[in-house]
């Protein structure tokens, strides 16, 4: 008698379920290894703000230069400067949705559900959320005509060769971040520069310079809005960066025991996390993007915070219930030049 395989014994095939891990599955739905900005949101830097048409924050942009050396019985010269600007954006709004057929939930249940449908089309709208965020996140509006993509890093962080205080107003914006003008305001600015390669004399020196010449502390005591005391950066580099760094840590350690890549996952500069960003992959010019959380919000609008409502009947199909979630929110920095890109060059979006 031949050899049989168990698909060749009909009555098996027929009686016998193959092994369904219900409830279960495996995602390939996503093309980026790892998200930043949709896990920030849900967990960590978000801050909700009452009803109002924007965010406005206050600008101290220069001082008034009273202080003097005077002599005996000198005379008074008692003078009041303007030194403060407002600066504010506007609300962005964002939306994902899901539906499905009443009859879709009676038939995907019991015993014949492997996993949840519902479950399943939820996730894929969270899904869809996230990869928009991202996209928006490392980028930024084309210009001041658009009224519907909100502000993300090339926006804020602006990358200039010439090494210093140089980055100026994005792209398309001529009234400036905020609408705050660098050139009119230059200390409303991010420290940029350029690098050639990934190497202790070049990239590592000048994230030295930077990461030093960012770190702003006022001589008194102020209510500044920071959310952290001191350095609160996150460096954000893609994999061709970060796999040198990996090397150059490697290098430098001499107690690497057993590990074959001990360096990998764990990078840090001054003891500040590098985090590598799958988004910044399509970057050649491999920037190096200092964000200095303190300076940073993800702000939403209070009551408008991945709201969602119940299900509704969709318009002429009565058994098909549509779902939404909706966010009104915007990424704010406050303060631009307690933050830094080096780069080799222009970012994609910045240019």
């Amino acid at each position: 008698m031949a050899n049989l395989t168990v698909e060749q014994i009909t009555d098996l095939v027929t009686t016998t379920q193959k092994e369904l891990g219900r409830g279960k599955w495996e995602d390939l739905s996503t093309d980026l290894q790892d998200y930043e900005v949709l896990p920030r949101l849900l967990k960590k830097e978000k801050v909700k703000y009452g009803g109002a048409q924007g965010i406005q924050w206050n600008v101290q942009v220069t001082n008034s230069g009273a202080a003097k050396h005077v002599g005996l019985f000198g005379v008074d010269d008692v003078n009041v400067g303007d030194v403060m600007k407002t600066a504010s954006i506007p609300w962005r709004h964002t939306t994902t949705n899901y539906a499905f057929d009443r009859r879709e939930k009676a038939i995907n249940s019991g015993a014949a559900a492997i996993v949840d449908l519902i479950k399943v089309r939820r996730i894929d709208a969270m899904q869809s959320l996230a990869d928009l965020m991202e996209d928006c996140f490392w980028s930024k509006p084309s210009d001041s005509t658009d009224d519907i993509t909100p502000f993300g890093i090339d926006y804020w962080l602006v990358y200039n060769a010439t090494e210093g205080f140089h980055g100026g107003n994005p792209s398309g914006f001529t009234d400036g971040a905020a609408g705050l003008s660098s050139t009119t305001y230059p200390r409303w600015a991010n420290y940029s520069g350029q690098y050639t390669t990934v190497s202790k004399a070049d990239l590592i020196r000048k994230l030295r310079k930077a990461h030093r010449l960012t770190d702003f502390k006022s001589p008194v005591d102020i209510p500044d809005y920071r959310t952290g005391r001191g350095q609160t950066f996150t460096l954000y580099v893609n994999e061709a960066t970060i796999a040198v760094m990996e090397d150059l840590g490697e290098a430098q350690n001499e107690n690497l025991g057993r590990d074959l890549a001990p360096m990998d996952g764990s990078m840090s500069f001054r003891k500040c996390p590098i985090r590598y960003i799958p988004k910044l992959d399509a970057d050649t010019n491999n920037p190096v993007i200092g964000m200095n959380w303190g300076t940073f919000e993800i702000a939403f609008l209070k009551g408008e915070y991945m709201r969602e409502d119940p299900p509704s009947r969709a318009p002429n199909q009565h058994t098909v219930l549509q779902c939404f979630i909706d966010l009104s929110w915007n990424l704010v920095c406050r303060n631009r030049r307690r933050n830094y890109i080096i780069s080799k060059g222009s970012r994609p979006s910045a240019s």
